[in-house]
């Protein structure tokens, strides 16, 4: 803590002899050396007291409280001289920043950096608490400030045997102090808990728990608690950034627990993750100068808001001014490195947006606020169904839930409604789909070839189109003309093309007053209509586009419309939806039109392979296969797949092997079994219906790299190993991973060392910096983090931060690789033989990258088509094949 440069002058004008700078460990001295602590004598001359005349050393012994209470005396007494400038300085601070004690009070009670340390961390300081309502001078042992009555409570307990109202009048008595908002502990608690496990299961239960301690403890502070536990503070069509960079935040670890640079960077190259670092600096600080203000639930975030919308002239200072107070009042290692990951946007606790959901449907289930009057379910009851029963009860809940966020992904819509009538039917008709708020896009399912996609939907009438090489957007306009366009991300990309925002309202006909509509904007030559690559796109200026400056033409290539004037469409058929689209739009050529398509059935395997072809000689990426009408007569059950339940533990498991655990059991019984399990394998009939965040086979997609031979997988590069030889001075190979979607963890599927070209090789060596190059480490991390499933040991680990496509010969079972691991093997993951790099995929973020479920599937498609007596399961890849070697 940084003393002040100079001392000011009084506002009273009296002059004040200049006082040597004392601290802490000045005053303890004497204690320190002869151990005692009962008493402290006055060492010099006009060290204290001068204010009273009194110059010579005061000859009484003081104790510890004595001394202290003397010291705060005398700041009491320059506080009531009336200090007018610093009570301006104050009003010109905004809420929620640190505030400073005056010059003159500071100058006499100087603090170094040094005794915020002190090498005796037995000394136990008393606190004071005197002079309610004005400035506080207080000595607090940093240990004793930890909040106890949220760590003693089991969030990890079951939902269906924890009860609530046991731990909330200990929780209300605790926050009552602080305004009777929860405290930011009981959030910190929960986090630890899920961060210490990988169990889904565990990971739900704590989250509901949390959340149901929250809905009857203090609705108000659920909102802000899910926005800090999915790690941000708006929806992404919302720009709140935060603004802050790693030295905002090593400044204040500097400021707040008395370390220097080189202390700093000492822990950091120890630990490599800032939140651990924050955890470290704060059990090394053994007292604070003012006693921690608890956090709360509200005050985190707001103090968050703050940051993001603080801009313009001295919006530095004063964010720095509020990560500065964040971490002051931060009580102990766990809420400090918790508050430190959120300022840093990685929270790494493994609760995605899918968890979040399920964990506010289930516990909206069983708990509500006091005076709601919405139905709940009786844990007890739940307790004694059977495991398949209560997955059914609590998927009900959870799909609803599901599909209203899917529409109006934003929780400051669907958690106060929540709050007010729970899981009821009249949520999805008070979340619905809203004018310039993106709905989550349909997402169309990968098949290896033509003859894949023919024989999925067998008997079916379905359109092909051709899959342009653009951006996917979606398009809202209203009755007055206002146009938002988002990207597939929900991203606002209004700004980036103001020659669409000024075409959209001249495209509706007569009648047509608002609309929401899907479909792919593709950089064309305006002259002769030549479609252009997403490469050339993604040179065009993203902000504060000038429509006189573009240099980069777009076309609109519309393929779907999901609302037309006040209506949503998305239970409609594809075919009536595509209808409204052509027959209410106009086309202007070059600029705006629809995606070129046929209509065809399985038998017209020609035509869709002559289409298929003429799509790729005009530069897309292949065609899209939707379903055109609605048969829901018609089951689907090719191979027996079990169609995954976004996310429902019953589907998980289904797909696990039994293991040989139905040995024993009797010819009926097994029968019996064998027969509720096809019957659960049976998908859902294939709709022609807008399925918003889901990926279904109602939507397929053939690209011109899928085929029997030549598969692909987006993968995370999360490590690497230096190369030797030639390669010495870059990564090589690379470890790379799958997403597991249930966990949130990254499980490690192979090395690759093959498709990568020395430029690439050196860019990526910039772009994961060990300190080698740029003097400090970038985009890697110390050691290995918590998210990441492999037991090796490579040189640097990455922080996970792109997706790349890789080609592969095939997929085998693995001792070491952990992807997949449980799906299709107790004690194996899955790898991947000759694995090779294709390209960056700068089109999707690492939470679009494949997934275990999706591995595993290709494997299955594999086995079923290879012989089963050339693929043993115990069989692994030769030395170095899984490798790329």
């Amino acid at each position: 803590m940084a003393s002040p440069a100079k001392k000011r002058k009084l506002n009273n004008g009296s002059k004040q002899p200049t006082l040597p700078a004392r601290g802490l460990e000045y005053f303890f001295a004497k204690q320190q050396k002869n151990g005692q602590s009962s008493s402290q004598k006055v060492p010099e001359k006009g060290d204290v007291n001068t204010e009273n005349g009194q110059d010579g050393a005061e000859p009484q012994e003081l104790t510890d409280e004595e001394l202290a209470r003397k010291l705060q005396a005398e700041w009491d007494k320059e506080v009531s001289n009336g200090n007018d400038g610093d009570q301006q300085d104050r009003e010109n601070v905004p809420e929620g920043t640190p505030r400073q004690p005056s010059a003159s009070a500071t100058e006499k009670l100087r603090v170094s950096e040094e005794v915020l340390l002190p090498s005796d961390n037995n000394i136990k300081t008393p606190t004071l608490e005197l002079n309610q309502g004005k400035k506080t001078l207080s000595l607090s042992s940093a240990a004793a400030t930890e909040d106890v009555a949220a760590a003693s409570i089991p969030l990890d307990e079951s939902p269906l045997t924890f009860d609530p109202s046991k731990y909330i009048p200990q929780l209300r008595e605790s926050w009552s102090t602080d305004g009777g908002d929860a405290s930011y502990a009981l959030l910190t608690r929960c986090f630890v808990l899920v961060n210490g496990t990988s169990s889904r299961i565990k990971i739900v239960d704590t989250l509901v728990n949390c959340i149901r301690l929250l809905i009857e403890g203090d609705p108000d502070s659920l909102l802000p608690a899910v926005w800090l536990a999915t790690n941000a503070i708006s929806p992404p069509y919302v720009s709140m950034e935060l603004g802050l960079g790693g030295s905002a935040i090593s400044k204040a670890l500097k400021n707040v627990c008395g370390l220097d640079n080189r202390s700093l960077k000492t822990i950091y190259d120890k630990l490599g993750d800032p939140g651990d670092v924050a955890f470290e600096a704060k059990k090394k600080q053994s007292f604070t100068l003012r006693k921690p203000k608890p956090l709360t639930i509200k005050s985190v975030y707001q103090s968050l808001v703050k940051i993001a919308t603080t801009q313009g002239q001295g919006s530095g200072e004063i964010k720095q001014r509020i990560v500065d107070r964040l971490l002051q009042d931060a009580r102990g290692g766990e809420e400090s490195r918790y508050i430190v990951r959120t300022l840093c946007q990685h929270l790494r606790i493994g609760a995605v947006k899918t968890t979040m959901l399920i964990a506010l449907s289930r516990a909206f289930q069983l708990s509500r606020p006091a005076g709601a009057e919405f139905p709940t379910k009786e844990p007890k009851e739940l307790a004694k169904l059977r495991k398949e029963e209560l997955a059914e009860v609590w998927a009900r809940g959870e799909e609803l839930v599901k599909a209203c966020f899917a529409r109006r992904p934003n929780y400051n819509d669907l958690v106060p409604v929540l709050v007010e009538i729970g899981i009821t039917e009249e949520l999805l008709i008070r979340c619905n789909l809203t004018l310039h708020i993106p709905l989550r896009p349909m997402l169309g399912s990968i098949t290896r070839d033509l003859s894949e996609m023919l024989t999925k939907l067998q008997g079916r009438d379905f359109a092909c189109e051709y899959k342009y090489d653009g951006q996917r957007a979606q398009v809202h306009c209203d009755a007055k003309g206002k146009v938002s366009i988002f990207s597939r991300h929900l991203e606002l990309m209004t700004d980036k093309y103001p020659d669409l925002v000024a075409l959209v309202p001249k495209i509706r006909e007569e009648g047509v007053e608002s609309f929401i509509m899907e479909g792919e904007v593709v950089a064309v030559d305006r002259e002769t209509g030549e479609l252009k690559n997403f490469q050339t796109l993604t040179n065009r200026a993203r902000k504060d586009v000038d429509i006189g400056s573009i240099t980069i033409d777009v076309c609109l290539f519309a393929f779907d419309l999901m609302y037309l004037n006040g209506q949503p469409l998305l239970g409609r058929p594809f075919r009536e939806r595509r209808e409204l689209l052509r027959s209410l739009f106009v086309e202007i050529p070059h600029h705006f039109t629809w995606v070129k398509s046929i209509d065809a059935t399985s038998q017209d395997s020609e035509s869709v392979l002559e289409f298929f072809k003429s799509a790729i000689d005009i530069k897309c990426e292949g065609i899209m296969v939707k379903i055109l009408d609605n048969l829901p007569d018609l089951e689907y059950t090719p191979g027996g797949d079990v169609e995954p339940a976004d996310g429902s533990e019953t589907a998980t498991a289904a797909k696990k092997p039994t293991n040989g655990k139905s040995k024993g059991k009797s010819k009926g019984t097994a029968d019996k079994e064998a027969l509720e399990k096809k019957a659960k394998g049976r998908r859902k009939p294939l709709l022609a219906t807008y399925e918003p965040d889901k990926r279904l086979d109602s939507w397929l997609k053939v690209k011109k790299d899928y085929n029997s031979s030549f598969e692909t997988l987006d993968l995370i590069p999360i490590a690497g190993w230096h190369g030797q030889g030639r390669k010495a001075k870059w990564w090589s190979p690379i470890l790379l991973a799958v997403r597991n979607e249930d966990t949130g963890s990254l499980e490690a599927v192979c090395k690759c060392m093959s498709g990568f070209t020395d430029p690439f090789y050196k860019a990526n060596k910039e772009f994961y910096d060990d300190g080698e190059i740029g003097g400090e480490p970038k985009n890697v991390l110390a050691k290995k983090p918590g998210y990441v499933e492999y037991a090796g040991q490579p040189d640097v680990w990455f922080e996970p931060q792109e997706v790349w496509e890789m080609a592969f010969a095939d997929i085998t079972l693995s001792p070491t690789y952990t992807a997949a691991i449980g799906l299709v093997s107790e004690d194996r993951g899955l790898s991947l033989r000759f694995p090779r790099f294709l390209k960056k995929r700068e089109d999707k973020g690492i939470d679009e990258a494949s997934t275990s479920e999706f591995l595993a599937g290709l494997w299955r498609k594999q086995e079923a088509k290879a012989p089963t007596a050339a693929k043993g399961e115990g069989a692994e890849p030769l030395s170095g094949a899984e490798d790329g070697l």
